[in-house]
Order: C-alpha cells, then structure tokens, then sequence
C-alpha cells in the first residue's frame, strides 16, 4: 500500500470532489436537512467513483491481466479494426460503481495509438466498438505478441483520458488511463490465446486474469 504510486483517490477526481465537498458543507450551514443531505449523498457518489485502489499483480508470465473493473460482455473470435487480424476478442463493461482507472494488461511497448472522436451510445451495445468515441493502444509483449487495448466511452461517459504515447513502455497493472463515468474496454488478443473468463464474470483491474498467450 505505502508503494503504491497514486493517491488512493483519482486526481481526475480531485476538483469534482472538492466542489462537492463545499457545496454540502455550504448547505449544511444555510439549507434545510434533507438538501444537505442530499448534498452529502452526491459527494459520497463521487468519491467512491473516483477512488483508485491498489491491486495485486500476478506473477503468471503468460498472464493477459483484466484492464478495467466491471463484467465481462464478450468473449468471441472478432476481426481486429486496428491490427486487421482475427483475434480473441474480450470486453468488459463498466458501469458507474466500478473503478474507471485503466491498466495495462500485460509487459509491452506503445508501438502505436489511435483516438476516434465518435459516438455517446450505450456502452454495452455491440456497436460502441467501432461507432463510439474511442482511444486504442497496440502493445507488444517481449515475445512479440500483439495485444490491442481499446477504451471505449460509454451513454454518459463524456471524456477518455490517456496518458501513454507510442514508444512508451508499460508494466503489467500500470495504470494507463482514465474514462469517467460508465464505459467499456475491449481486448483484442491473438486467436491461440486461450480465454480464462465467461460472460457475465465480474473481474477486477489487474487482479483477473483475462486470458493466457501461447
């Protein structure tokens, strides 16, 4: 915990909690009950989306680690739109009660990344993959694999925060990305990976392992 290289709360957070924070310390002095409350109640909401928690990373080589909180809503053989390849594709849908932060899947270098300014449609539809606003990392593992990372926004979602550029080296669970409120990510890895999750699986960033390389 005391490693843990980022406050436990999001810093994409910090001015909407502190906004919150005085305006229900404000009506708590100058309004009736229920609307300080209520003020108090819309804090809490945002604090507990924003937090950031650290996670355990396994220690599996071969491990494709889960990106995002959130259940999983596709496991399927997909044509990948980045890479044009066929490809394992998994997604994970989150919605506003689970962690936004996003982290990389597995050792890799940023060889390239791509931003589409598209669509607010529900996250969880089929075609928010290729219709809704979307930002896309290609990583390569040391051994040469090709793993495609797509945040995607969602109904409500209204912003993707990215923090990596091609030539960028992440770690396996290094915290990459941010996109608040409700959205997806997708996971496009090679055809022999072998998937290690179900539809309908709740999976946590970092700690699920999505699937394994061959």
């Amino acid at each position: 915990m005391k490693n843990y290289p980022h406050p436990l709360v999001a810093r994409e957070g910090w001015p909407f909690l502190t906004a919150a924070v005085l305006v229900a310390l404000a009506l708590t002095w100058l309004a009736p009950c229920w609307l300080a409350v209520l003020a108090w109640l819309v804090a809490l909401f945002i604090l507990q989306f924003f937090r950031d928690p650290p996670r355990e990373i396994p220690t599996q080589s071969n491990a494709v680690l889960c990106p995002a909180d959130g259940r999983v809503i596709k496991v399927e053989p997909a044509r990948d739109p980045y890479l044009d390849r066929d490809s394992l594709k998994i997604s994970v849908f989150m919605n506003v009660f689970n962690v936004h932060s996003q982290r990389s899947p597995v050792d890799g270098k940023v060889e390239k990344t791509w931003y589409d300014r598209g669509r607010f449609l529900n996250a969880a539809v089929d075609k928010a993959s290729i219709e809704n606003e979307r930002n896309a990392l290609y990583l390569t593992t040391a051994s040469g694999q090709a793993v495609t990372c797509v945040q995607i926004a969602g109904l409500v979602a209204r912003r993707i925060l990215c923090y990596v550029n091609a030539g960028d080296t992440l770690a396996r669970g290094q915290r990459y990305g941010f996109i608040r409120f409700g959205s997806r990510v997708d996971v496009y890895l090679p055809v022999s990976a072998r998937a290690c999750v179900t539809i309908g699986q709740k999976v946590r960033a970092t700690e699920t392992v999505l699937a394994e390389l061959q």
